[in-house]
């Protein structure tokens, strides 16, 4: 990159919470956050935000007439973007752009219309507009009163590093002085979940609650045995939630960490999920994030590691491949709050980040201890979708 952009302020909503101080303090301890749901015709594995958080979300349903019929995916957006923006300073003259992404988008409405179509043969009104995937960004924009860009996409869970890109491409462009970016993701719906279990990826039912290591032992604790290389079977949770992040040209003073660097690739497909064994997308990420930057300097990736055995394995072999012998710390997320689509390599950059401020890495308790960096400065997170659209962003304190 020839200019560094700051992240002014970070907001999300996850399985963790949704403040920074209460997410750090979930990050300390060893629990992770999945729990059983029942759906019409079978259980699931699922990583879902809290009660306190979901009445939270209802309150905001209710402050407006025209909030009522949004999905979940626009108001979780909302709720996050006020945070967000409210922390960075910024105001609506300030006509910031919005670009945030889904993998599913309101896939709880469509599914809802959907059903209703086929009883009745008739279309509500509201099912058009409110699950158009533009809903999230237009809506968020209406809420904040801003009069940048718009822009949303999906491409599929490397969505939320996508937007990233795209919000630092304008603010160096010179064409946005500010850009809001991220995810959201509400996908905890039947046909979502049936999805991911035709694929084969999902994990059983074995293990269920949030569980401590001093109640159970390590080999049945986790639900999600993402970074566990020699699992046997895949074990990929959904979780739900929303993250944003404020970008700025340069480096500002109330920077939370800096972007020095991102890659992108695409890999040639050879089926519709297929990821190669090495994972040449990410190696090729990874050399572009990195740039000029040696190797050595790196401390941390946070990895996109979703929990199957294919994934978590391929994306290990990229590592080796660009780092050789000297493999930085490796951790991930996914674990403790389940794959939430779209809104997981944010929630990624978040756990960088607070790593980054808290000068304190973020293991995963079932995996071999590794030596643990004397400080941290420099930070890669990955994130991959089918089809093997990988992006890499390097993080610098």
């Amino acid at each position: 990159m020839k200019s560094p952009v700051s992240i002014t302020a970070l907001a999300s909503l996850s399985a963790l919470g949704s403040n920074s101080k209460q997410i750090w303090e979930n990050y300390q301890n060893e629990d992770h956050f999945i729990s059983k749901k029942e759906f019409k015709s079978f259980s699931a594995l699922v990583a879902q935000i809290s009660e306190e958080d979901k009445i939270a979300i209802q309150e905001l349903r209710n402050s407006d007439s025209k909030y009522v019929n949004l999905d979940d995916s626009v108001l979780y957006c909302m709720y996050v973007s006020r945070k967000a923006v409210i922390d960075a300073g910024w105001k609506s003259s300030d006509n910031f752009g919005i670009n945030i992404g889904s993998s599913r988008g309101a896939t709880s409405l469509f599914e809802k219309y959907h059903k209703a179509f086929l009883e009745s043969n008739v279309a509500e009104t509201l099912s058009s507009p409110t699950t158009t995937l533009g809903n999230i960004s237009s809506w968020t924009a209406h809420d904040l009163q801003t009069d940048g860009p718009e822009i949303s996409h999906s491409i599929a869970c490397s969505t939320g590093l996508h937007a990233l890109l795209n919000g630092v491409v304008w603010v160096l462009s010179g064409m946005a002085n500010k850009f809001l970016v991220g995810g959201s993701e509400a996908a905890l719906t039947d046909f979502t979940i049936a999805q991911m279990k035709a694929l084969k990826i999902y994990a059983k039912n074995d293990v269920v609650g949030r569980v401590s290591l001093r109640e159970q032992s390590r080999s049945n604790t986790y639900p999600c045995q993402a970074l566990n290389l020699n699992k046997k079977q895949n074990t990929m949770v959904l979780g739900e939630g929303a993250a944003v992040l404020c970008l700025e040209k340069g480096v500002k003073e109330n920077a939370l960490a800096v972007i020095s660097g991102v890659g992108y690739a695409t890999e040639i497909l050879e089926h519709n999920v297929s990821i190669s064994t090495e994972a040449t997308c990410f190696q090729k990420s990874m050399k572009m994030a990195l740039g000029e930057m040696n190797p050595n300097e790196i401390d941390v990736i946070v990895m996109h590691a979703p929990g199957t055995i294919k994934g978590d394995l391929s994306e290990v072999k990229a590592i080796e491949k660009v780092f050789g012998k000297d493999v930085p710390f490796l951790t991930t997320n996914k674990w403790k709050l389940g794959h939430t689509f779209a809104t997981s390599g944010l929630l990624s950059i978040e756990l960088a980040v607070l790593m980054l401020q808290h000068q304190q890495v973020v293991s995963v308790p079932f995996i071999k201890p590794q030596r643990k960096p004397k400080q941290l400065k420099n930070i890669v997170v990955n994130a991959v979708g089918f089809g093997g659209n990988a992006v890499s962003v390097l993080l610098t304190k």
